[in-house]
């Protein structure tokens, strides 16, 4: 299910974080972005924060385990085979506004760290199984470099996570003598080069806070004009984060990460108690290339007036046929529907479906279809991607992976955990801080070998709505969440939650507006119903939140016409509109605005 909020390395502002069988994408441009350039001067970063971190990290390696027993339990110590800190230092901004008014507007500093402890051996350790979380503990770091605070603080946090793995070991030992062979008996922890680039710190977060102030009331003051949106929140932040990662192999890896972003949200109840809700997102490395007001409120209005006409679109009938999703609604589908499959600890483990795990080299898709993830793009045709990275949260450098070429299978999304056949990581653990990185998507780019142009495509829909006796074909034009199963003990299915939805009639009679709509379905099924491309790819970014936390993520695809499709109804809602109609606004001016104040 997709939510409209933001994201960041630390936190996740808003959004249902799930278990390893679900994913949630927001249809807002959440984004952990690396600026190569910026308008403000990079400081030189202070080496007491990573000089810190390299000797309490030997320190702890040389002398964690040296002990006979631990004298309360009386268990053997185990030296740590591997080490590892990763902090987040960020500071941003923060403002919220609504039917013209601020309602929050604030600025804060954090530095978070996980510490990651393995025992055991990369073959067996004490992440095996369920036990993955064992490896981390996360803590609060000192704000200020004050070398003994930061040391002391690690220290703590460093036992603790030993303790923690100590007593993982010793279960995972017992459970092997008494469990039956597993399915994959991979490693548990794969080797890699140990990474090494100091990149420039991200500098000072500055902005204008009074003039972002006036610029968030005027947005939000457009919703006044409109009296059936009984709710509305425009929400910027801007944050400037510097990511650390040092381990016991000897990686020492600094990154900076850059993002600001605007989300409109707006919602309104249909007479029957449906509940509705659109957002627009803008986003950028910096508030200063954010885009012009103009723009800003001229699509606030467009999507206020769509909402209230939501309100009076007639409920769809559950559907199964023909449809084009658009370019947002298509990458959206390949994300839910194939990505999430294609993460590699989904090829491993007893819980997993691991619906495409033993179709490797074999066609998963149409043969005019490839798909590849690239975290290095940092913008696709002059937009941002929410998806790009420089390093990976176990510092290992972005690549490029071709998931599918063609049609066919060809490799899975790795992280340091191994699978049967892939061995190694290709720079895709990620996580947010506080959880375990696990094989996760970052830029998810599908292409096409087959396509044409949006007028073509509009009338293969209709032809093939008349040729399977369908008096219309749906077209969806915009989407607001998705959400994939992919856990062995449940059906293999998908949902997508659009929240633009079209009829379009074969005798030529206008469009119509409808509301109420899911698209759900099994993914092989889905995959293999696409006939025909768009000439052209759009951009989706969002928030995807599963085992490993909310991350920023990016998807690109062409419009795409399905000859099947299958449709079922929203949940209803019982809650009837507001009874009483809100307070008049007195004079309304342009864009919202009320006459005379700003």
């Amino acid at each position: 299910m997709t939510k409209p909020w933001i994201w960041s390395k630390r936190a996740a502002w808003a959004g249902a974080v799930v278990g390893a069988a679900v994913c949630v994408t927001t249809a807002v441009a959440q984004k952990k972005a690396e600026a190569k350039a910026t308008t403000a001067v990079s400081q030189k970063p202070d080496p007491a924060l990573l000089e810190t971190l390299d000797v309490e990290l030997k320190r702890a390696m040389a002398e964690l385990g040296n002990g006979a027993a631990d004298v309360k339990s009386a268990q053997p110590l185990v030296r740590p085979y591997f080490l590892s800190y990763s902090v987040a230092d960020a500071e941003s901004v923060s403002m919220l506004a609504q039917y013209g008014a601020i309602t929050s507007s604030s600025a804060h500093r954090t530095r978070m760290a996980d510490v990651q402890v393995r025992l055991g051996s990369p073959e067996l350790d004490n992440t095996h199984g369920d036990h993955r979380t064992s490896a981390l503990t996360t803590i609060p770091l000192p704000l200020t470099d004050d070398r003994a605070a930061i040391a002391r603080t690690l220290w703590f946090g460093t036992n603790r996570g030993y303790g923690k793995a100590l007593d993982a070991l010793m279960k995972v030992k017992t459970e092997q003598q008494v469990r039956a062979k597993e399915e994959d008996v991979s490693a548990d922890f794969s080797a890699e080069k140990a990474q090494a680039e100091m990149m420039p710190a991200a500098p000072k977060l500055e902005l204008d806070k009074s003039a972002w102030e006036a610029r968030l009331r005027e947005i939000s003051a457009v919703f006044k004009q409109y009296p059936d949106i009984y709710y509305d929140t425009v929400q910027m932040e801007a944050s400037n984060e510097t990511d650390y990662f040092v381990s016991s192999e000897g990686a020492r890896v600094e990154s900076p990460n850059h993002v600001a972003r605007l989300v409109v949200v707006a919602r309104t109840r249909a007479a029957d108690g449906m509940d509705l809700f659109r957002v627009e997102t803008f986003e950028a490395d910096a508030a200063g290339h954010l885009p012009e007001q103009k723009t800003i409120l001229e699509k606030t209005v467009a999507m206020a007036k769509n909402l209230v006409d939501l309100r009076l679109a007639p409920i769809t009938e559950p559907y199964n046929g023909p449809a084009i999703l658009s370019g947002r609604a298509s990458a959206v589908f390949f994300h839910e529907v194939l990505g999430h499959r294609l993460e590699g600890q989904r090829q491993r483990g007893d819980e997993e479906g691991q619906t495409f795990t033993k179709l490797l080299n074999k066609p998963i898709l149409p043969a005019f279809l490839s798909v590849a993830d690239d975290p290095t793009l940092a913008a696709f045709k002059g937009q941002p991607l929410s998806g790009h990275y420089s390093f990976d949260d176990e510092g290992q450098p972005a690549r490029k992976v071709d998931l599918i070429q063609d049609g066919v299978l060809k490799t899975f999304l790795m992280s340091r955990q191994p699978v049967a056949s892939f061995g190694q990581s290709n720079g895709h653990g990620r996580a947010e801080t506080g959880k375990m990185p696990t094989g996760r998507q970052g830029n998810l780019i599908v292409t096409s070998t087959k396509s044409v142009s949006d007028a073509e495509l509009r009338e293969m829909l209709k032809a093939e709505a008349a040729k399977q006796k369908k008096a219309y074909g749906l077209f969806f034009e915009d989407i607001s969440s998705g959400f994939a199963v992919t856990t062995r003990r449940s059906p293999q299915a998908f949902q997508v939650i659009p929240t633009v939805v079209y009829r379009v009639y074969v005798d030529g009679r206008p469009d119509e507006l409808v509301r109420g709509v899911s698209i759900v379905g099994t993914p092989q099924a889905a995959l293999n119903r696409i006939i025909e491309t768009g000439d052209r790819q759009d951009i989706f970014n969002g928030v995807c939140g599963a085992e490993s936390g909310q991350i920023p993520v990016s998807a690109v695809a062409p419009a795409m016409l399905v000859t099947e499709i299958e449709t079922q109804r929203q949940a209803q809602g019982t809650a009837r509109p507001p009874i009483v109609p809100p307070p008049p606004v007195a004079s309304v001016g342009v864009g919202g605005m009320q006459k005379g104040g700003r």
